[in-house]
């Protein structure tokens, strides 16, 4: 079973460097966001500051590299590049899937990227199903443990388990298990969706049972259950996914819905962003960071300085959209009202 993981972390890593695993007929809503332009900003360019805090730690940036890959050769080239530059860029870093690093220790460097990024935020990542198939709280913080993280979040991957070749499918009764887990650990525990988004009242049952942030991954960038079918050897599943192409809320409808009904809890915006002024009109929707994940992919296999340009680019774009609406720093970008949906 842990070789079949190894080999599905590299095929995934592979597929997603094509454009054939992107959802179609749905986008993440982005083009519908409008900022109102500031022609007499008031405020000086190189005084703007995208500084922010994740869970009390200062950051530099409100920006998120989202789970990808790890548990693979390749992925251990990927992670790497990818915490050398969360590091220099004060980006916080996600993991890809730990379950792997607990059932085959072939690929451990892959997740055990600390010493490239000593004072990065880290996420270790498990979907959230794997609390029904034998996952206990104890193994969840041996994960925490080995990669050194500071935050746990639990990917949510319905209609990817069942298209996937022997997927966990069993999802009855989680929450419970959710809450005795929030209950539990020392670090902050956080959900995610892997790209269908979340809507406002299962972030409302969640907040409730103790989750600290919630990461929507809404529709419109990459699509799991295209990603498996193209994986899968099985005609009907491979048939079935192709009903999903356009499933899923977009990331704007599950960001303005999840941060409507949610106060406390910290919110993340990705699935499908792609500039900096993506990120300015999810901050300026309520979100708190802001996520990219895949169009990070390619860069990350040729070097941590191609990502570390990537990111000093999303980061400048971010400044100059804040000039254009002559706004200073990340928490007046949240209160703006220069922005609307059409």
């Amino acid at each position: 079973m842990s070789e079949q993981i190894n080999k599905r972390k590299a095929e995934h890593i592979t597929l997603c460097l094509t454009d054939q695993v992107m959802g179609e007929g749905i986008t993440s809503g982005m083009e519908s966001v409008r900022l109102i332009h500031n022609a007499l900003p008031e405020i000086d360019f190189n005084k703007i500051s995208l500084s922010t805090t994740f869970f009390g730690q200062e950051m530099a940036t409100p920006f998120l590299i989202s789970s990808m890959t790890g548990g693979s050769e390749e992925a251990t080239k990927i992670n790497r590049n990818l915490a050398i530059a969360a590091q220099e860029r004060g980006w916080v870093f996600a993991l890809g899937s730990t379950r792997a690093l607990l059932e085959n220790d072939a690929y451990n460097d892959s997740f055990q990227v600390r010493k490239y990024a000593p004072t990065t935020p880290i996420i270790a990542n498990l979907g959230a199903v794997q609390l029904n198939y034998g996952f206990s709280i104890e193994q969840c913080q041996k994960i925490i443990d080995l990669t050194e993280a500071s935050a746990l979040v639990l990917h949510l991957n319905t209609i990817q388990e069942v298209i996937q070749t022997n997927g966990d499918t069993n999802f009855e009764k989680l929450l419970p298990k959710i809450e005795q887990l929030a209950k539990t650990l020392d670090v902050p525990l956080g959900i995610k969706e892997v790209g269908w988004g979340i809507d406002g009242k299962s972030a409302q049952r969640l907040a409730n049972v103790g989750i600290q942030f919630i990461d929507v991954a809404g529709a419109g960038g990459t699509s799991w259950s295209q990603v498996e079918k193209l994986r899968s050897n099985d005609p009907i599943r491979k048939q079935a996914a192709e009903a999903f192409v356009d499933w899923g809320i977009s990331t704007v409808e599950s960001l303005v819905t999840v941060r409507k009904i949610v106060d406390d809890t910290a919110v993340f915006a990705s699935g499908g962003m792609k500039t900096g002024v993506d990120a300015a009109k999810a901050i300026a929707l309520g979100a708190d960071f802001v996520g990219f994940a895949r169009s990070l992919l390619q860069d990350a296999i040729e070097s941590a300085d191609a990502v570390i340009e990537v990111l000093a680019t999303r980061e400048l774009e971010l400044q100059m959209a804040m000039f254009g609406l002559g706004i200073a720093t990340i928490e007046d970008l949240k209160q703006t009202d220069r922005v609307k949906l059409s």
